[in-house]
């Protein structure tokens, strides 16, 4: 009988979809090397060269984080259980965000008494409760499936002055987890039809929109001015970038992130814990981990998760209560398992440790740290359209097509005569290709796909390699036509 070991979801792809092995071993680094051993794929996901543990990955025995290497050879019990956290993007009594001059500005009316009745019968919220939720001004970034239910239940709560920011528009993919978003709201903005929800909801709320995508140059101005800010992006740069403006603006930012069944949150504010890198100090490599675009997930999970966003943000604003600063929540719902992970100050932090490097975003490449900015020396991969493609397949000509994607993606849109190869058997398994014709590799976005000519590339591949651009996505009206067939 091993040692339980937890891997959340969007590390499965490198143990064979498995939830929770029993590996030997009688220590943590035991019980890794036994790891890599069992499932090969992970050595390249998971750890690197040198064998340590990828940054973007937290080990936890007992629900109690083990971040220093020496740690790894404390002896284990049978009884002991393991968990492998990645980044997906204390506990003492909250002080209130909001300053009693601010509270008392807001005057509760008949009308009001009668809404908030469930709150003010709160010994906890009560009249002064209510009168500082009132008059908070709180930044919604990301109107997806997360920042639906929070922009929902801090409207419903009274939230005085709500900031709304996102530059996309809603697509009928959407609708099965954006609930803030109707049939009707199909390519409208998502800050418009969020705008009418919380309208419908209570018109007596301030909306501010922002309908511009966040970058280093402007996100220091878009959250300026508010109390608390919501991280409900779906992207590490996004997750990356708001919490370091958030430290250097000295704002509590209340995170959230979810895939497939699993969600996180946590409160990161530099005043009195730690932030986003203290427990993550960089994000996985581009493409390695599956975003929930692309892994799936289920329709309530952002509801829990989004929940449990806006419940912190309450907290914040009234005071009082455990907060989840300095704690992570991480939730299971398939599994039904819940834990409160320790989240620990780095004083070794670049944003918020005893000697800060970042003292600017604007000084800060964050593509480059996300792995989204090509190196000069790097070679260019080369990419393929849909259109390109799809006369290269009605002509015949050879080549070779390798499918990236995960098996649950495969399964609503397969792709004819592809070779499905995962990005951690490549380097192992190139002998199947053929490098005297070109190779064409495939996922949903066109993201994965770059990460696996250059995994081959290092491998040692010399055959000619592309991309499909866009992925299956931009695929869906040139090549395929109904059930997945060639048009």
């Amino acid at each position: 009988m091993g040692i339980s070991v937890y891997i959340s979801a969007t590390l499965r792809s490198f143990v064979n979809r498995n939830a929770r092995l029993e590996i030997e071993g009688t220590t943590v680094r035991e019980i890794l090397e036994h790891l890599q051993e069992e499932y090969p794929d992970s050595r390249k996901g998971l750890f690197e060269e040198d064998g340590s543990l990828r940054p973007f990955v937290s080990v936890y025995v007992n629900d109690v984080r083990i971040s220093e290497a020496v740690q790894w050879e404390n002896s284990l019990y049978e009884t002991d259980e393991i968990l492998l956290l990645p980044a997906i993007a204390g506990g003492a009594p909250v002080e209130s965000v909001i300053s009693d001059e601010r509270r008392k500005e807001v005057s509760l009316g008949d009308h009001e008494i009668e809404r908030f009745n469930k709150h003010l019968m709160l010994r906890e919220i009560g009249v002064k409760g209510q009168k500082k939720i009132m008059a908070a001004k709180v930044l919604v970034i990301g109107l997806g499936a997360l920042g639906s239910p929070v922009v929902q239940y801090l409207a419903a709560a009274g939230v005085g002055t709500i900031g709304i920011a996102d530059f996309d528009e809603v697509s009928l993919g959407n609708l099965q987890s954006q609930v803030i978003h109707g049939t009707r709201d199909v390519h409208r903005p998502k800050t418009a039809s969020a705008r009418d929800s919380i309208k419908a909801i209570n018109p007596k709320i301030k909306i501010q929109v922002i309908n511009e995508k966040i970058e280093a140059d402007n996100i220091e101005e878009i959250i300026e001015g508010y109390d608390v800010i919501v991280d409900c992006t779906d992207n590490y740069k996004s997750r990356y970038l708001i919490n370091d403006a958030c430290v250097l603006q000295d704002k509590p930012a209340v995170f959230g992130a979810m895939y497939q069944f699993e969600g996180q949150v946590s409160v990161f504010d530099a005043k009195s814990g730690p932030c986003l890198r203290c427990q993550f100090p960089a994000p996985p490599p581009a493409g390695l981990v599956p975003t929930c675009a692309e892994g799936g997930v289920i329709s309530p999970l952002p509801g829990i998760i989004g929940s449990a966003q806006a419940n912190e943000v309450l907290k914040l604003l009234v005071g009082g209560g455990e907060s989840l600063t300095g704690k992570l929540l991480m939730v299971d719902t398939w599994r039904l398992r819940t834990s409160i992970l320790p989240v620990h100050k780095d004083e070794n932090c670049p944003v918020c440790g005893k000697h800060p490097s970042i003292l600017e975003v604007e000084n800060f490449d964050y593509e480059d740290f996300c792995g989204l900015k090509q190196d000069e020396y790097e070679i260019p991969v080369e990419g393929i359209d849909a259109e390109e493609l799809a006369i290269r397949i009605e002509n015949g000509d050879p080549m070779t097509i390798v499918d990236v994607r995960e098996p649950h993606e495969r399964a609503i849109q397969r792709f004819p005569n592809a070779i499905i190869i995962p990005i951690g058997q490549l380097a192992r398994r190139q002998k199947e290709l053929d490098p005297d014709v070109d190779t064409i590799f495939i996922c949903k976005e066109g993201k994965r796909s770059i990460l696996a000519i250059n995994t081959l590339r290092e491998a040692g591949y010399k055959g000619p390699m592309y991309n499909l651009k866009g992925g299956i996505e931009s695929a869906k009206n040139i090549i395929f036509s109904n059930e997945a067939g060639w048009l």
